[in-house]
């Protein structure tokens, strides 16, 4: 695969925009990074549901895609820390219960109201919850502050470290996989997506290994005790598992006989598609984090 500019700008820019969005929301306020998590989270259902529905050849009603996401949705507020409160009422005690029995309604009145019931329509939710909504609850809980220690100086939000480092892992590999891939890949890495080469997937892993290891040695002493080899195997970790991620995705869209997810970036794919890797990632960075670090 020869490298093309035009097509590294795209993928490098389009993914550098996502990286500083998601900066932003969690350095401006825990609100606006929980809203850009509840956007990801309905937009990546939505279009599972989508796929789901062309590959099992069926069609489920529009109240019961809804109101499985609202429900499914409880579990994200379920996640919020203290810190998200309206006035008074945390997000978490006070309005998990209203979304669940609204997305339950929802769920009941779209099944009464479908003509043709198919039992894979109700299995698939299970896997959506998983393989979405648990991630997207791993990113909010990352941002909670369970896994740092007491700063001495405090000069960057302790929020933002982990899920940041998640992020900018899918960012680099991705990108350093291309360069790689596009000069030197010849050796075919899956059918799934031929595209990716061995040689590329390989020079990914190890740069974000190096680049994002080393930078968040540097840039986190003062929050964790971790060695920069420590960060250099979860940087590796992460970066795998973001691979995978993507030809998981891959295979899905291939399953259902399309080229993108969506259309939530017209020409660059949807929801799905720009953030397969980190869904895949986060959840099991999470666990490693959770063993790792919480105190």
């Amino acid at each position: 695969m020869a490298f093309n500019l035009s097509v590294f700008k795209t993928r490098a820019l389009t993914a550098l925009i996502f990286v500083a969005i998601m900066a932003l929301g969690l350095l401006v306020h825990p609100y606006l990074f929980l809203l850009l998590i509840s956007v990801i989270h309905f937009g990546a259902w939505w279009e599972y549901y989508t796929l789901v529905d062309k590959i099992n050849r069926t069609q489920t009603n529009t109240l019961t895609k809804i109101g499985m996401m609202v429900t499914s949705y409880t579990f994200l507020l379920w996640a919020t820390s203290n810190t998200y409160l309206l006035q008074d009422l945390q997000l978490k005690n006070n309005f998990s219960a209203f979304f669940a029995a609204i997305g339950f309604l929802l769920t009941v009145i779209g099944v009464i109201k479908s003509k043709n019931l198919a039992y894979k329509s109700f299995f698939s939710p299970s896997i959506a919850i998983v393989y979405i909504t648990l991630s997207c609850v791993a990113l909010i809980n990352l941002s909670s502050n369970q896994f740092y220690k007491s700063p001495a100086t405090q000069w960057l939000p302790q929020g933002i470290i982990l899920p940041l480092f998640v992020i900018a892992c899918m960012w680099i590999n991705d990108t350093m996989a291309y360069i790689v891939g596009s000069f030197i890949g010849k050796t075919p890495l899956s059918k799934i997506s031929p595209k990716k080469t061995w040689e590329g997937t390989i020079g990914g892993i190890v740069l974000c290994a190096v680049v994002v290891g080393w930078a968040m040695h540097y840039f986190s002493k003062t929050y964790f005790d971790v060695s920069m080899i420590t960060w250099m195997l979860w940087a590796a970790i992460a970066a795998v598992l973001g691979t995978i991620g993507d030809l998981v995705e891959s295979k899905i869209k291939r399953s259902a006989n399309v080229k993108d997810s969506g259309k939530f970036m017209p020409g660059h794919g949807g929801f799905l598609d720009r953030f397969d890797s980190l869904l895949f990632a986060v959840s099991i960075m999470w666990l490693i984090f959770y063993l790792y670090l919480k105190p």
